[in-house]
């Protein structure tokens, strides 16, 4: 779409080649050879896992890149103003995401005392991400139940810690092995009564709660007039790394009244979005 908008048609001035690695990690290698094999002019990349992986291939093909979570931090660029190498793009970065998020589960669950998170131990960035949460529950003094999942078979088992130890709420943070299984996870959630607040969207459309944090969608148009420039001729060393400005609150009224919780007006009131509940 952002392509689109920038005079770009597949089949006749741009073509481009789509993988998919649909949650499973391990593909990644295979993935990008194949793209460096094609000897294409600029890949784009989403997530952190995957562009680590890109790192490790050491190609001089520009990359963008689109949602990393700490690009500095984690060693994909020197610094956001001027990321040197050949990899630029878009970050999710936000130093207070995981704090907000816990907030905000507070705010409607308001005697919240215990969460579990689901977090990803090959995702470099969640290691920052899990900090992030463990300052702001210690600030709420709340437990926390930290459930590392790499892979969809691990779910079950972090389903099945969650049943053990009973916690009020669910915390998913942003990872792809995530997005590919929301519909399994969600069902959980429901099945569960178990309210929850996620990165993605694609979350609460899938049957979730509450989803905060900066709008991916426009991140992947965004990511067009990097690779546009690239095109013409920029280095991605000359093009700095764009940070979130906006972040967005999408809440599902129908999933709250089905696991029984009532998201208060003050929190409704600053929602981007909202999936109503159908009258009667």
């Amino acid at each position: 779409e952002g392509l689109r908008d920038l005079g770009y048609i597949e089949g006749k001035n741009i073509s481009i080649e789509y993988r998919w690695a649909e949650g499973k990690y391990e593909r990644f290698p295979d993935l990008i050879a194949e793209l460096i094999a094609l000897k294409v002019d600029v890949v784009v990349i989403a997530g952190t896992p995957a562009t680590q992986a890109y790192q490790k291939a050491r190609t001089s093909i520009p990359l963008v890149v689109v949602a990393v979570g700490d690009p500095v931090g984690t060693g994909i660029v020197a610094s956001l103003n001027r990321p040197g190498g050949n990899i630029t793009g878009l970050t999710s970065i936000s130093p207070e995401l995981e704090g907000k998020r816990i907030e905000l589960l507070r705010e409607v669950i308001p005697k919240l005392s215990h969460i579990a998170v689901l977090w990803n131990p090959k995702n470099a960035y969640h290691a920052i991400e899990n900090k992030q949460v463990e300052a702001a529950a210690a600030a709420l003094r709340m437990k926390v139940l930290y459930l590392g999942v790499e892979t969809h078979e691990q779910l079950d088992n972090a389903f099945a810690q969650i049943v053990k130890e009973r916690p009020g709420a669910l915390l998913v943070l942003a990872d792809r092995v995530f997005l590919h299984n929301r519909v399994l996870i969600m069902d959980f959630a429901a099945k569960h009564r178990l309210p929850g607040v996620y990165a993605y969207v694609e979350l609460v459309e899938a049957g979730g709660l509450m989803s905060y944090g900066p709008n991916y969608a426009d991140m992947h148009r965004r990511a067009a007039t990097y690779v546009d420039k690239i095109l013409k001729g920029t280095k991605p060393a000359d093009l700095p790394v764009e940070a979130p400005i906006k972040f967005e609150l999408m809440i599902n009224l129908k999933a709250a009244k089905r696991i029984g919780v009532t998201v208060p007006p003050s929190v409704l009131y600053r929602a981007d979005k909202v999936i109503k509940d159908a009258p009667g």
